[in-house]
């Protein structure tokens, strides 16, 4: 039996961007889409929309919207129980941006029901094999941020996570096959220390993340390394 698709007026997501942007003062006279991909659910994705829309001080605002929705970016630090030194891990997976293997942060989508730590402490499970729950998480943004602002409704909700173990369990993340074929996705994990991890990493989320952490611990010797 086909999953029913949900339609883009009911998805959660575009009724939370439709608020917002109506909260902040946007007439929205009218939306159009041109291509909406969606969950084997059926549930709303992403889409690319035309939003004529007009703003308080009587301008056209922009038409070009790509919709996400909200996601988690969690850094993961494992830390050697005798040596005391840290290592993150990273996921690699070809990209669409400029079609190479990129390292990131675990990270997925938020579902506008779900609560971000939860599904960051799933994300962690799925993406690099490791089980935590949402309470050990640390947030490190004291609200949603938009890295994207002219174009999309993505926020972001960044985390961190610290657990101590023994080296050898650290290295057993390391090049660990992971991924989820119906989302198309070939993911692999990678443990490194976390100035290698910043020569690596090309997403801006990911190097925002790494300050942020390291603001968060104080290790600001480790940030002059970066």
């Amino acid at each position: 039996m086909k999953n029913h698709k949900e339609s883009l007026e009911n998805a959660p997501k575009f009724r939370y961007w439709k608020s917002q942007a109506e909260a902040n003062g946007l007439k929205i006279n009218g939306v159009k889409d041109f291509y909406i991909r969606y969950r084997h659910n059926g549930e709303v994705l992403f889409a690319m929309l035309e939003v004529d829309a007009d703003t308080p001080e009587g301008d056209k605002i922009p038409p070009a919207l790509f919709l996400k929705g909200h996601a988690v970016s969690v850094l993961v630090c494992l830390i050697d129980k005798e040596t005391r030194q840290k290592f993150v891990v990273l996921v690699k997976q070809r990209r669409i941006a400029d079609g190479s293997q990129t390292y990131e942060h675990p990270a997925g989508m938020v579902d506008a029901s779900d609560a971000p730590d939860e599904v960051a402490a799933r994300e962690l499970g799925e993406e690099i094999g490791l089980t935590v729950s949402a309470s050990e998480l640390t947030k490190l943004n004291p609200r949603v941020w938009h890295p994207s602002t002219g174009t999309s409704d993505e926020g972001m909700h960044f985390f961190c996570l610290e657990k101590e173990m023994a080296r050898e369990e650290i290295m057993a993340f390391h090049l660990q096959n992971m991924g989820n074929q119906s989302e198309f996705e070939r993911i692999t994990s990678v443990v490194a220390t976390l100035p290698e991890a910043h020569k690596l990493i090309t997403n801006v989320n990911g190097l925002l993340l790494h300050f942020l952490y390291l603001q968060h611990i104080g290790d600001y010797e480790t940030m002059k390394l970066l």
